[in-house]
């Protein structure tokens, strides 16, 4: 039978406020770096400025921010067996997620729109061949994985409505040195998942580049932006965004050829913003920006660019020099700098990811 006592506690209980983001400052960005030896995430408000700085046991490459409480997943660089749920309030490592046995994390990872799921991005460390994992949110304990239907898959975004598309890179690469294996027969790919993982739709590359392997997405009013990393001949120019909205065939958005060599096959990160596209490349160390149609509209460039995210209707970005730019079709603007080499991305906090 209840007692007084007990019915009192648990209307303490129900009464006690839920944290979230205003808690950690209200943090608009999250941002894996380097200070010195030390690794480290920072969370960032609008104007580049720093709200928090947690440490990291070794280099980190993207997060995963949780779309109401204050917790971000902050993810290793491939191939990684460490992701750690930081409490962005205190600076404490909530919980530190292990994938399976002879599994790898592949550097992202996505929550369910309620919070109570988080998805990683897996490979089998042996043949690369890709997983999501699933994990539940209450304690972060496993629950289960899908298989993602393609091999090395790397970024994976929430649509609005809950469906998944997972960009699957193509790539079988050595377990231990990153080694790529199978360039002559690798085939990327984007899937669709519902939100009970069932697999809606795939969609591939034409044959002519197929060695271009698909690594980043960004969401669009349709579907998403996806950006790429050439695995070909150099010499040969290809484009390295498209645009996939699903049921219909992905389209390619090329740049005029030089403009296209300007990025030398690799691009890092990608956002929307605005009805346009930005694209970054730390190798060519530019921007490029498109409209939503995959139309280009300019090239800026700074050496060491790479992350980038919405800023309104322009874009926020950062380099490994600590800078951080504000980037639209008419500039690339310098916001602010910090004593950080910042790595390959700059995760929005409170949008759909």
């Amino acid at each position: 039978m209840a007692t007084r006592r007990g019915f009192l506690a648990g209307l303490a209980a129900l009464s006690l406020p839920v944290p979230s983001w205003a808690d950690a400052g209200s943090p608009e960005y999250l941002a894996a770096g380097k200070i010195g030896d030390d690794f480290v995430l920072h969370g960032l408000d609008g104007s580049g400025a720093t709200l928090f700085t947690l440490p990291l046991p070794a280099r980190g490459h993207a997060a995963a921010a949780h779309p109401t409480r204050p917790l971000a997943v902050a993810f290793a660089r491939r191939p990684g067996v460490f992701a750690l749920v930081l409490d962005c309030r205190t600076g404490e490592i909530a919980h530190r997620l292990t994938p399976p046995e002879g599994r790898q994390f592949n550097g992202h990872g996505a929550f369910s729109e309620d919070g109570s799921l988080l998805m990683t991005s897996e490979v089998v460390a042996e043949g690369s061949a890709g997983r999501v994992g699933l994990w539940e949110t209450a304690g972060f304990t496993r629950i289960g994985e899908w298989d993602s239907h393609g091999l090395g898959p790397h970024e994976l975004r929430r649509l609005p409505g809950g469906r998944i598309v997972v960009a699957n890179g193509g790539i079988e690469t050595d377990p231990t040195d990153r080694t790529l294996l199978n360039l002559d027969t690798m085939r990327p790919n984007l899937a669709l998942f519902s939100a009970e993982g069932a697999l809606l739709d795939l969609a591939e590359l034409p044959e002519e580049l197929r060695q271009n392997s698909i690594r980043h997405l960004a969401l669009t009013a349709t579907g998403v932006a996806f950006a790429m990393q050439w695995q070909g001949d150099p010499a040969e120019p290809v484009p390295l965004l498209g645009l996939w909205t699903p049921g219909a065939a992905p389209v390619l958005c090329p740049a005029a050829e030089a403009e296209m060599f300007t990025l030398q096959g690799y691009a890092g990160s990608i956002a929307c913003a605005g009805g346009r596209v930005a694209l970054t490349s730390p190798r060519g160390g530019a921007v490029m920006i498109f409209s939503e149609t995959g139309a280009p509209l300019a090239t800026h460039r700074r050496a060491d660019l790479c992350g980038v995210a919405p800023l309104g209707t322009a874009f926020i970005a950062t380099d490994g020099a600590g800078g951080l730019w504000r980037a639209t079709p008419e500039a690339l603007e310098p916001l602010s700098r910090a004593d950080v080499a910042w790595d390959n991305h700059l995760v929005p906090v409170g949008l759909t990811a």
